[in-house]
């Protein structure tokens, strides 16, 4: 049970993303799920350390000495030699690979992620690259600013088979919405017992090849972990159809970079959709960007404009059970990473 007084430390950074405090409206939510609740917005110190600013570590390492929760983005580094404390970890994604090294996932630690939060989002962003390439809405930026007038017959998404990897909240919400486009869908999937009225097949994880060969777009929404790696590499990107897209609103981790260049470049598939890459910011060097074939988005796809108070909201209903040693949501089985 947790003590008298709980020590709950905000971390709402990201190193290379960006820093924001917590609003005081949330600050003050947390703070009204008990009296126990003693609480420190410590995102400043953190972003500080992320960018190679100590000067503020003794501050930084006398509020983790005592904090017995962490809720935000990004951990500091050496958290558990810092806080030793520290029960719990109440994560502002839902991908926690970022965080889960391995001294955390030996440790009894607890971390709960935010499951369930970005299906719709994440879903419209698929939908948007889908709709691009099918309406070829590149071509007609184009034929605007050369003010050309140039009718071209735009391909449907009805009728046409999406393969979904993954059945989270993101894979079932993609299904959802096939179906409204009158489009069909394939899904592999992770757990045996993912169910979904909105897919036509569910497959399980060794009959990914046939999926690939089937689908007019494949899209990605698995968590990475060890067996997620690298998954669609040179072979599975050959299995796929010539004129397929191959869409990730992920992990980058989750593709070869280098075997999907070629892919792109070689016209293995027709093109691809990419929110998410082995290394994020995309270095400007990157062979990605001159691939006219491919549309980048800045890992954008689990944003949305309430983010921060939907994420509040799980955040305070965990700790009122936290509080009163209820099972918490969410819990993160922290060797498989999901």
């Amino acid at each position: 049970m947790p003590a008298e007084s709980v020590n709950v430390l905000v971390i709402n950074s990201m190193p290379r993303v960006g820093s924001r405090p917590l609003s005081e409206d949330c600050m003050r939510q947390i703070t009204a799920v008990s009296p126990k609740v003693k609480l420190w917005d410590v995102t400043d110190l953190a972003h500080a350390e992320q960018n190679g600013d100590f000067t503020a570590k003794e501050q930084f390492d006398a509020l983790l000495a005592d904090a017995e929760v962490i809720y935000g983005f990004s951990l500091p580094q050496n958290v558990l030699a810092r806080a030793p404390r520290l029960k719990w970890i109440q994560a502002k994604l839902a991908g926690v690979n970022h965080i889960l090294d391995a001294e955390i996932v030996a440790s009894p630690l607890i971390v709960t992620n935010t499951l369930g939060m970005h299906g719709t989002q994440a879903s419209e962003l698929v939908f948007w690259m889908m709709l691009t390439f099918a309406k070829q809405a590149q071509l007609c930026f184009q034929l605007k600013q050369e003010k050309q007038w140039q009718p071209f017959v735009p391909a449907l998404l009805s009728s046409k088979t999406v393969g979904i990897l993954g059945l989270g909240s993101i894979g079932l919400e993609v299904a959802r919405l096939a179906k409204a486009f009158g489009m069909r869908a394939v899904v592999v999937r992770v757990k045996h017992t993912m169910r979904s009225k909105y897919a036509d097949v569910i497959l399980p994880p060794e009959q990914l090849r046939e999926l690939l060969s089937q689908s007019d777009f494949v899209v990605i929404a698995l968590p990475l972990t060890p067996e997620t790696r690298g998954l669609i590499g040179e072979v599975e990107l050959r299995a796929m159809k010539p004129t397929a897209y191959l869409i990730n609103v992920a992990r980058g981790g989750i593709v070869a970079e280098e075997a999907l260049i070629s892919a792109l470049s070689e016209n293995w598939i027709a093109g691809a959709g990419l929110d998410v890459f082995a290394t994020e910011p995309l270095p400007p060097d990157s062979k990605l960007w001159a691939l006219a074939n491919l549309i980048i988005t800045p890992h954008i796809a689990g944003r949305r404009e309430d983010y921060d108070a939907l994420a509040n909201k799980q955040f305070c209903e965990n700790l009122r059970r936290y509080l009163s040693g209820k099972q918490l949501l969410h819990i993160v089985d922290k060797k498989k990473g999901y």
